[in-house]
């Protein structure tokens, strides 16, 4: 049995000097990955609703809004940071045979505290650390998909650690804090069922805001539940199941997939093979008479259709949630970008009528093979003389097997914000993130303002 006792020796304990020097590193590279994400979000619908209402509630505040030529408090820039992060559809992933998780989720809460309290850039990594080691812990012994919950369930327990942890709470606040997260803000999972609305893309900065609004009472002297996990009626008996928590300081950080593409990360492999087939083979979408894609049951369930409707796709939302939609824009464009989400690209005839030739089937050969590490798919294009190409995957350029890198994410990092960030500032950025151990906090929260 888990309890907050524990989260919050691990949340003070952890350290930056104690990480291995390729998870420091991995951290970082989060954090890029994150930012070029979020800046590239900016005008993407759910996150311009967020920042509207950021704007209402709050003239100014103390910490930055991504893009914005304006700060809030803590806690909305929690919310609205992440809102850019998550409604990218490109940020990173921890996948677990049982739940999915994006422990990228929790960085917009972790550096606004670090804004907020000032802290070192290695303060920083060390609270970075915290969350995503939280995070794939609890997508790991703690699945709640299953159970009926949405993974930002664990979103609000791993923010709130790494939010108390740059806030420098004392033991007991830090336990508080867990506490009021892990019992007041557990998220259902008809966010990603049925019709997918808007909501799924700021679920998390719903999140990520009381996670820091949590730490900041706990740091006031509101206290929580000492049972919030392991009493009765507490988490693990209402959410999780019973599970053990023994994370090692940034440990499954290495573990993190880089996604390539805009869209779901269980369509990942399944992109990368159709544009690699389509470029390979110099397909004319106007012939193609059928695709067939096998893949593992879970992405079946979620994004082919076993939850929902996946072919009558009107809005951005339901684009990044459906294989039949991303095969079809991916083969006719031969790429998954934000520009495949425009309403008009979406509405289209040509990706409409491609999307609907889109066969999804789940293969226990494939769920087996997913559920030992592997992201498989299989595709096979027919064209209208019968002629079949097939493309096979085992996993993506991205993914734990295949690290994308330093190089490979400078390379997405400036493709993303191309459009926002000329070329100083985008170096700046880049080069106060790789040394941000021997900086501020505030170095790199300055760069990303609007101006």
């Amino acid at each position: 049995m888990a309890t907050t006792l524990e989260f919050a020796e691990f949340a003070r304990r952890t350290r930056y000097e104690d990480l291995p020097s390729d998870v420091g590193e991995a951290l970082k590279q989060r954090l890029l990955d994150s930012i070029g994400v979020g800046i590239a979000a900016a005008d993407v619908r759910p996150s311009t609703i967020v920042d509207r209402t950021v704007a209402d509630l709050e003239a100014d505040g103390l910490c930055t809004l991504w893009g914005r030529d304006r700060g809030a408090s803590p806690v909305q820039a929690a919310m609205h940071n992440t809102a850019l992060v998550a409604a990218s559809s490109c940020s990173d992933s921890y996948l677990a045979p049982a739940e999915t998780s994006h422990p990228s989720d929790t960085l917009g809460a972790v550096v606004a505290a670090g804004e907020y309290a000032d802290a070192a850039g290695e303060e920083l990594l060390a609270a970075l650390a915290v969350a995503y080691e939280i995070q794939g812990e609890l997508a790991w012994n703690a699945p709640v998909r299953d159970r009926g919950f949405d993974h930002v369930t664990h979103t609000v327990i791993s923010a709130a650690a790494g939010a108390s942890k740059l806030l420098e709470l004392e033991f007991e606040e830090t336990r508080n804090a867990i506490a009021i997260a892990a019992t007041g803000h557990n998220a259902l999972r008809a966010t990603r069922t049925g019709r997918i609305g808007e909501w799924s893309d700021v679920a998390s900065a719903d999140a990520a805001r009381n996670a820091v609004y949590a730490a900041m009472l706990a740091e006031r002297g509101m206290d929580g539940p000492s049972g919030a996990f392991d009493g009765r009626k507490g988490w693990e008996a209402v959410v999780s199941g019973a599970f053990e928590f023994d994370p090692t300081p940034g440990e499954r950080v290495r573990d993190v997939t880089t996604r390539r593409y805009v869209a779901e990360t269980y369509a990942q492999s399944a992109v990368e093979g159709i544009v690699e087939l389509a470029e390979s083979r110099d397909l004319d979408p106007g012939d193609v008479a059928g695709i067939k894609l096998e893949t593992f049951a879970e992405a079946k369930r979620l994004v082919g259709g076993g939850e929902g409707n996946r072919y009558e796709i009107d809005g951005r939302a339901q684009a990044t949630h459906s294989l039949p939609y991303v095969l079809a824009a991916a083969l006719l464009d031969r790429d998954l970008s934000f520009a495949q989400y425009d309403p008009g690209r979406i509405g289209a005839d040509d990706v409409q009528d491609l999307l609907r030739l889109v066969d999804v089937t789940a293969n226990p050969d494939l769920t087996e093979r997913f559920e030992n590490g592997e992201l498989p798919a299989v595709i096979d294009v027919t064209m209208d003389d019968g002629t079949t190409y097939r493309v096979e995957k085992d996993a993506f350029f991205g993914h734990p097997t295949t690290p994308i890198g330093w190089a490979g994410l400078e390379a997405k990092f400036a493709s993303v914000t191309e459009d926002r960030l000329d070329d100083r500032r985008r170096t700046e950025i880049v080069e106060t993130v790789r040394s941000l151990e021997d900086r501020d906090v505030t170095d790199l929260t300055a760069l990303l303002a609007r101006g």
